[in-house]
């Protein structure tokens, strides 16, 4: 077992902004060999994204709390639960993967008042809280969340399938974004991530439209040179 020094908000408030956060998402790793997986991604990793779907908020049927629970004792780096569930069930699975070892839970702004208070909740029960947003949502449904949260992240293609290509909206979405954190006064405290169409010719158009963590799929988790790839990663930057 791992012991981490840093949990919840602290951990999630350590991770650097002076570059992109590699953010590994699990539904990409070698899943009958999860366990190598992650002790070879571990000495690269930021945040560890793991995404939950119920079937119906989302096509796909994702993870579970124990895998988390696993997780948290197999890693030194926090872990991000994306929770793409109905707004029925959100407080229930905010508890429920926190008390797995989840250090951040986010939430679908679709899910409204009930996202609201799962944010609400997450905090309370010791969690960092983020936001998300689909793709077809217009950007300015995060408003009310961004006083409340760590996270705004983006998704760039249609939740929960795999594969597809970044939207061409994807970019001035991240822009639209950053204005609303801006204006609230929340630039500087809020990361602003992107998530799906992640491939090597897509990241620098994210990371230069403002987005400070990509979810990272078979972009890192197909590459036999992950220290390369990392340190490409690094090197990108934000348009000026």
């Amino acid at each position: 077992m791992i012991s981490k020094t840093l949990s919840g908000p602290a951990a999630i408030a350590a991770l650097p902004r002076d570059r992109l956060i590699a953010e590994f998402s699990s539904w990409s790793a070698n899943l009958a060999n999860f366990e190598s997986d992650l002790q070879r991604i571990e000495p690269y990793v930021d945040l560890h994204h793991i995404d939950v779907a119920d079937g119906h908020f989302a096509p796909s049927f994702l993870f579970f709390p124990d895998l988390v629970a696993r997780i948290a004792k197999l890693t030194a780096s926090p872990i991000h639960v994306h929770l793409m569930v109905d707004g029925s069930i959100v407080e229930e699975q905010t508890r429920q993967f926190i008390e797995a070892g989840a250090d951040m839970i986010s939430v679908h702004a679709e899910n409204g008042e009930a996202g609201l208070r799962a944010v609400r909740l997450a905090r309370e029960l010791g969690a960092e809280a983020g936001v998300v947003l689909r793709l077809e949502t217009p950007v300015e449904t995060v408003a009310p969340f961004v006083s409340e949260v760590a996270f705004v992240t983006l998704l760039g293609t249609a939740i929960g399938v795999k594969g597809q290509g970044l939207s061409e909206k994807a970019c001035d979405r991240l822009g639209e974004a950053r204005a609303i954190l801006r204006k609230a006064g929340r630039e500087a405290a809020v990361v602003l991530a992107a998530d799906g169409g992640i491939r090597h010719e897509t990241v620098p158009l994210l990371r230069a439209a403002g987005a400070e963590t990509v979810v990272l799929g078979s972009l890192a988790f197909g590459d036999k040179d992950l220290a390369g790839r990392i340190a490409w990663l690094h090197g990108l930057k934000v348009a000026a």
